[in-house]
């Protein structure tokens, strides 16, 4: 008798309502404290055009796609126990999860920011994003380093 088959646990994310786009609905859904949605969509609409206006870009939603672009990780490490010691070991990052790094990252890196609106906290996170400067990269950068680290250790993930 075949086994029963499961619904998966994701549910769908509907685009957002201006770019039609699921990234940036997660982006405010990430953005959004105490289920406020018309104030973090306000926050990230504003903070994507006034970061196209800065760069000079028509379009906000290339200036978004370029940033969030340039912040997605490629590798990662997780951890491991093998033989009575932890190994850091490095796994390739794809799909979903490469995404919901990205947007907790960007929001993480926003949020540290200090003395500004978060309209403008967006904007210079996307600005420094798209040019491959700002926290969210370096974020990045840290965890591609780690994982360039331990590469020795990949054997490990062959169990």
């Amino acid at each position: 008798m075949p086994r029963k088959v499961t619904k998966s646990l994701v549910r769908p994310v509907q685009p957002d309502r201006i770019y039609q786009s699921v990234q940036v609905q997660k982006l405010i859904n990430r953005v959004m404290l105490n289920g406020k949605k018309q104030l973090a969509e306000r926050l990230v609409y504003d903070g994507m055009q006034k970061a196209a206006n800065k760069l000079k870009v028509q379009n906000p939603i290339e200036v978004f796609e370029q940033a969030m672009k340039n912040i997605e990780p490629h590798m990662e490490t997780r951890s491991r126990r093998v033989g009575g010691a932890n190994y850091q070991i490095p796994f390739e990052v794809k799909g979903q999860r490469q995404h919901h790094l990205t947007t907790m990252w960007f929001v993480q890196s926003a949020r540290a920011r200090k003395g500004m609106s978060m309209v403008d906290r967006i904007a210079i996170e996307l600005e420094e994003a798209y040019n491959n400067q700002g926290g969210a990269v370096k974020k990045r950068e840290d965890t591609q380093k780690m994982a360039e680290a331990n590469r020795a250790f990949a054997h490990f993930a062959r169990f």
